[in-house]
């Protein structure tokens, strides 16, 4: 029995079914307390004091990018930038190196299932730079083919975007080998980690990715701080995407001398309070262990998809192979808008996602408008799933005669 729903408040104080972890993780006591803690004990600006206090807040700000670092397995802890969340990870590298490094006809190569955050900055830094936007198209099994990605990844790509783990789908892409394949052709590949890193370790230096992103709020961290992982000898020749206080070096009337790594990419007052979260999270992570997540993961999920494929009426989105599937399960109600759906599940405690999950393009490609959504983590059981049920069922039987009507 899963008893980890005794560290998170909120799964204790109301009586829910929590399955939109994939949007944002319920925080565990340990984190909002070290928060509380840091505002009882160490609140000061960092970097901006000689005073006691001051040093105090930078030593933890500071040690928390060495704890980062190290989760991730990053060669310099230089390479650890501190962001507001993923979005801006990425905005940051389509404008501070995408702007600056294509040229006309080079290509940008993303994979169709990427979230907007990881597209339409490419979308206008491809339109700016008068390069091309490609994509990876997805097979019947949801997932990408080598023959996909050796066939859209050529010598004119430059970079290339993928998403570790679809927001939709769950499918795992093979983010080594897209890597490994990607440099062969001598471009530059950015992970978006952001739905990988709550489940699975992430080795930077293994995949030998080039950047690397996520959010804290989806690793049980506070939200409003983000990582962006870079490779130091990238991040060195890339000019500030945002310019303000402690990012300088020297500032004159007429120009500017930008300060050394990390803190060229650290403009302005930082989310302290998020970063000590972040620290405490990636210490509950590891207090658990991998090993364990998955192990309870596995068995939830395994359960869901159990359940959840006897139901006649339902249509999921995910791939056969289980190897290859996370812990998100998209589906619908064959004929019953998801956002009904949802909001029936609401009405018996069950929360799920419902929209198009900041995919367009990839509920486009599928032939859909939108899905409900149920994301799995650490603290979910089987109960979790079977109060899902409960509640397809009884939406299902609220819009069974409005269903079949409109299909006669």
């Amino acid at each position: 029995m899963n008893n980890l729903k005794k560290d998170f408040p909120i799964l204790e104080n109301k009586n829910i079914a929590y399955l939109d972890s994939g949007a944002t993780t319920q925080k565990p006591k340990q984190v909002i307390e070290a928060i509380k803690k840091f505002y009882e004990t160490s609140n000061a600006n960092p970097h901006r004091g000689a005073y006691g206090l001051s040093i105090e807040a930078t030593e933890i700000y500071e040690s928390t990018r060495t704890k980062i670092a190290k989760f991730i397995n990053a060669k310099h802890r230089e390479e650890i930038i501190f962001s507001k969340n993923a979005t801006e990870s990425l905005n940051l590298i389509a404008y501070s190196y995408g702007m600056n490094n294509l040229k006309k006809d080079d290509e940008v190569v993303i994979s169709i299932m990427e979230h907007h955050s990881n597209l339409v900055p490419w979308q206008k830094v491809t339109k700016v730079t008068n390069s091309k936007l490609k994509y990876m198209y997805i097979n019947e099994n949801y997932e990408l083919s080598d023959e996909e990605i050796e066939n859209k990844i050529t010598d004119r790509t430059k970079i290339v975007g993928i998403t570790h783990i679809s927001n939709v789908l769950g499918t795992i892409n093979n983010v080594k080998k897209i890597i490994e394949y990607a440099h062969k052709k001598g471009a530059i590949v950015i992970v978006d980690a952001s739905q990988s890193i709550p489940h699975m370790k992430i080795d930077v230096q293994d995949l030998d990715a080039d950047f690397l992103v996520f959010s804290g709020h989806k690793m049980l961290a506070p939200l409003g701080v983000g990582v962006l992982y870079g490779k130091k000898e990238l991040l060195e020749k890339m000019t500030p995407f945002i310019m303000g206080g402690d990012m300088i070096e020297y500032v004159y009337e007429q120009d500017t001398t930008f300060a050394e790594l990390p803190n060229k990419f650290e403009a302005g007052t930082q989310n302290v309070e998020g970063v000590v979260g972040l620290g405490a999270a990636i210490d509950y992570i590891e207090s658990i262990g991998y090993d364990k997540i998955q192990e309870i993961e596995k068995e939830v999920v395994s359960y869901a998809k159990q359940e959840l494929s006897k139901l006649d009426y339902l249509t999921l989105y995910m791939t056969s192979n289980e190897d290859k599937h996370s812990s998100v399960i998209s589906f619908n109600i064959n004929g019953v808008h998801p956002h009904d759906v949802a909001s029936i599940l609401d009405s018996v405690g069950v929360c799920v996602r419902s929209g198009n999950h900041c995919a367009q393009p990839l509920m486009r490609f599928l032939g859909i408008d939108s899905t409900c959504r149920a994301s799995f983590y650490l603290y979910n059981t089987k109960e979790d799933v079977d109060s899902l049920v409960n509640g397809l069922n009884k939406a299902y039987e609220m819009f069974k005669k409005y269903i079949k009507n409109k299909c006669q």
